[in-house]
């Protein structure tokens, strides 16, 4: 792929004897939305910690915006661009939305060392552009993230990738707890995000979803990438069938 955000070679990650990620070789083009797909324990959430800084590989190379890169840990990543919406939000419940979009990357007005003083005006305002931009509603920006629904909660986490100039937005399972009319909005947000052209990766494991998000389909198995398919080159059987095993002979070392 000629115009690449995000390259994986031969990415492997081991807990001692077992070999959770082995020789991962991905791709990812700029303005391009990818869903990973696998069982649980087929090594999707390991690559994603690998890429995303939360931990170090065994060996291999990443390669993000044309630099070979080496995270050593999630604010590396974040300061090169790599935005990440983990399943466990990572929010502050007693704050509110401004300070958690914001969570440490404050606004200072006054630089006075412990007793630095927030620019709390600037940090509303971009707040409010970061939910325009990703079309998140939230009625009250000032109350606390304890007293939002599930789903304002997402929309909160989602809303934090565009508030900075993220270059690559990853979502682990965004709507996994979410009913159907908050799921309906996490993804009108994905949608708002492809139409700016930020490309994504989503791990998922709503075939719907992925067909009607993704424009291609990279499916994790035993810690191996064993097929990269074009969502219009196939379909939820085939899909399925990789992620079981039951297409054997298919594994190769790519997905670009």
């Amino acid at each position: 792929m000629t115009d690449c955000i995000l390259e994986t070679r031969g990415l492997t990650k081991h807990y001692g004897g077992v070999h959770a990620l082995t020789e991962a070789n991905f791709t990812l083009g700029r303005g391009e939305h990818v869903a990973i797909m696998g069982d649980n324990g087929a090594g999707k959430s390991t690559f994603v910690r690998q890429i995303t800084g939360v931990e170090m590989p065994t060996r291999g190379q990443i390669v993000f915006d044309g630099v070979a890169r080496t995270f050593t840990s999630p604010i590396e990543a974040r300061e090169a661009g790599i935005e990440t919406v983990f399943q466990t939000l990572a929010l502050a419940d007693d704050l509110d939305v401004p300070a958690n979009l914001f969570l440490g990357r404050e606004k200072i007005r006054f630089n006075l060392g412990p007793f630095s003083i927030l620019d709390k005006k600037a940090m509303r305002e971009a707040t409010l552009a970061a939910l325009q931009k990703t079309g998140v509603k939230i009625p009250h920006l000032m109350n606390t993230i304890r007293n939002m629904s599930g789903g304002q909660r997402q929309c909160v986490a989602i809303a934090r990738t565009a508030a900075f100039k993220s270059k690559l937005v990853i979502m682990d399972e965004p709507t996994a707890a979410l009913g159907v009319q908050e799921t309906a909005q996490v993804e009108n947000i994905i949608r708002t995000l492809k139409e700016a052209g930020e490309p994504l990766i989503l791990v998922s494991h709503n075939m719907r979803q992925v067909f009607d998000l993704a424009d291609r389909i990279v499916v994790f198995r035993r810690g191996r990438i064993v097929a990269n398919l074009r969502k219009e080159d196939t379909d939820s059987q085939d899909v399925v069938a990789h992620i079981t095993g039951a297409k054997t002979g298919s594994e190769f070392e790519g997905a670009a």
